[in-house]
């Protein structure tokens, strides 16, 4: 039991109540249609921080507002920022839905609807957990601050320029948005009853290449054998890319990248993952990856290379001897942390450039990349956080790493210095970006009451 229970447990059906309105807002940040809604929702979370007494700002930016929020400064006690967005993805395709997306509709436990996960159920624990907390003792311990953008989906330009300066305010944003630690909570657990906190994101690097040969395409019969044929091209620059054990074959790729240590790799190996379960859960006939490391290793702490698309010549039914004028490939690395991806777009650009034969005109595209990032398991803010969601959930969390990124976090640490704290409530298999997305109900109050919490267990730290 603790302090907060009572308030929790009388606020419980109005908690949900507040998550469903919330969810009924179809806030569509990528599709203008959408945009009084966008506004809408927006605009429902700026009051109900006004009615926390929190002050509160709605920021114009280019694209839909940010909505910024802050406690009372504690002197020499931590700041934290919580970020998070509003926007969601569109909810195509609206056929595969057992309900419509954004009426939340409740089933074994869980609500669903577009955004229950990502993120408007998670990120509003925060919301609660800072309102159950004044409510039941008055003022917080720590200043907390909210971040929160309605863009996410859709690129994030108003944040960006928010976070480069490009809007007037009375203080610079650097100043504003200050912290010691950042939480987000915009990923997931590590299964059902089994909380986690993520410390360790891949980073990313993503290209595009286009492959020009004759001037149209060809008969591949009348021309076949004596010109270059594109689509043949890419294949072979793409293979030679990545070996036969899974290696990337890019020259300098492995250098900066660091092995995990012993007890990272003890902790991954008493999570219980099972490789066969895995497998079938994909529909594999058998697992692949670089050699000499486990599944989780390869998911979570090894560099990959993968291509995202491929397009060239004929694809339409039956046949058509085709040899095209052109090719293309899109691909990415995620990258580990200490990986420069400035350092792996040279050494890929260079190999493409050794690859692609004289017959061939070859444009290469960087479409953007981030770094990795990793919090130290010693870090006080992991103790801390790892003491509060032990509180709310009444398991000890274990620690996992994410093959994923989060643009936002290496933003918060080259502007801000500081670390991210990846709380996440949710699950795998959230349906996140997919038909029939949904959140568990016992864990959205258990975030909640993990969020009361952690304000306490920060404000313990020495800063």
């Amino acid at each position: 039991m603790s302090e907060f229970d009572g308030y929790l447990s009388e606020n419980h059906d109005r908690f949900e109540s507040d998550l469903f309105e919330w969810l009924r807002m179809p806030s569509i940040g990528t599709d203008s249609a959408y945009d009084a809604d966008v506004r809408k929702t927006a605009e429902w979370l700026a009051q109900k921080f006004i009615d926390m007494g929190l002050k509160t700002e709605t920021i114009e930016t280019c694209g839909h507002p940010l909505i910024y929020a802050e406690s009372p400064k504690v002197e020499g006690a931590p700041t934290v920022l919580v970020y998070g967005h509003y926007d969601v993805q569109p909810p195509d395709p609206l056929e595969l839905w057992e309900t419509p997306p954004f009426e939340p509709t409740v089933r074994d436990g869980k609500v669903f609807a577009r955004g229950a996960t990502d993120d408007k159920g998670q990120m509003i624990t925060h919301v609660f957990g800072v309102e159950a907390y004044l409510k039941t003792k008055g003022a917080l311990p720590v200043q907390v601050k909210f971040l929160i953008e309605g863009e996410e989906e859709s690129g994030g330009a108003g944040l960006t320029a928010f976070l480069n300066g490009e809007y007037d305010a009375e203080l610079p944003v650097k100043e504003k948005i200050s912290a010691d630690i950042a939480v987000i909570s915009d990923c997931s657990q590590y299964g059902p009853g089994q909380p986690a906190i993520t410390y360790g994101l891949k980073g990313i690097t993503y290209y595009q290449v286009n492959l020009t040969g004759p001037n149209r395409d060809l008969h591949s019969g009348g021309f076949g054998g004596t010109v270059a044929n594109p689509a043949n091209v890419l294949c072979k620059m793409m293979a030679a890319l990545i070996d036969e054990n899974g290696r990337v074959q890019i020259p300098g790729f492995y250098d900066d990248v660091e092995e995990l240590s012993d007890r990272e790799r003890e902790q991954f190996s008493q999570l219980g993952f099972s490789d066969q379960e895995y497998q079938e859960e994909l529909g594999l006939k058998a697992l692949a990856g670089e050699k000499g490391y486990t599944t989780l290793e390869r998911r979570w702490a090894r560099p990959t290379f993968d291509i995202n698309g491929l397009w060239s010549g004929y694809q339409g039914e039956g046949a058509k001897t085709v040899l095209p004028a052109k090719a293309g490939a899109k691909f990415s690395c995620r990258l580990v942390p200490n990986q420069n991806p400035k350092v792996i777009q040279e050494g890929m650009k260079s190999m493409l450039e050794a690859l692609c034969p004289d017959s061939i005109e070859m444009e290469f595209i960087a479409l953007h990349g981030a770094p990795g990032f990793v919090l130290s398991l010693d870090s006080p803010f992991m103790d801390a956080a790892a003491e509060a969601i032990e509180q709310g959930f009444g398991v000890r969390p274990v620690f996992v790493r994410s093959g994923g990124s989060i643009p936002v976090v290496n933003a918060f640490t080259e502007m801000l210095g500081i670390d991210t704290l990846l709380l996440g409530w949710g699950q795998d298999d959230d349906n996140l970006h997919s038909p029939n997305e949904k959140f568990s109900l016992e864990d959205f109050h258990r975030g909640i009451k993990s969020s009361c919490c952690l304000w306490d267990e920060v404000a313990k730290i020495a800063i």
